[in-house]
């Protein structure tokens, strides 16, 4: 990425806690992991920009019509981010191997999943080890929850669910998943 374009998108990229590249992970993860989080803040405030654009130029009755049905492609982003992040870290850990975090086989759904039975949570599972090591079960849930919320119920289509998002909640998915990053950092002393 272009260092100007970078440091452009730093200098509008915050949210409540300070700048993004002000965060623990920054520097912990690969670059093409902070780029997907970056897209999925300055797709959020292209996406304001333009829905306070429309609002001041068309009826309201006709706002509707004009935003999109579904904002999950902001989220998109942050969501492959996530995943990046939390590979890295378990790897980090020693939760998985390289060969799963290298492979095309490991899967952070199910690994994190805490209604993975039993014989698999000894086995492929990461949840239970995220709460021996990382403070107890707080940080586990945040981090399911967050996968399931932020990725998984929003980039599967299913019959007769509504899986679409507004703006404000791709905005909320797009926080939770920084959350998440932020709070792993700290609860696992990550350096």
């Amino acid at each position: 990425m272009d260092s100007q374009i970078l440091y452009f998108q730093l200098k509008i990229m915050n949210d409540s806690k300070g700048l993004i590249n002000e965060k623990k992970w920054w520097n912990y993860v690969h670059e093409d992991i902070r780029e997907l989080i970056l897209q999925s803040i300055l797709l959020t405030k292209t996406a304001e920009k333009w829905e306070k654009d429309i609002t001041s130029r068309i009826k309201y009755d006709s706002f509707n019509r004009h935003k999109f049905h579904d904002y999950s492609f902001i989220v998109f982003p942050a969501a492959k981010a996530y995943e990046g992040f939390l590979k890295k870290v378990f790897l980090d850990l020693g939760f998985i191997t390289e060969e799963d975090y290298f492979g095309k086989h490991f899967r952070i759904g199910k690994a994190l999943n805490p209604s993975l039975e039993k014989r698999l949570r000894i086995s492929e599972g990461v949840y239970d080890k995220v709460v021996k090591y990382c403070s107890g079960e707080a940080l586990a849930k945040t981090l399911w929850s967050t996968w399931k919320d932020c990725r998984n119920l929003l980039f599967h289509w299913f019959p007769n669910e509504r899986n679409a998002i507004s703006l404000e909640e791709a905005r909320g998915c797009v926080d939770k998943v920084i959350f998440a990053m932020d709070q792993m950092m700290t609860e696992c002393n990550l350096q």
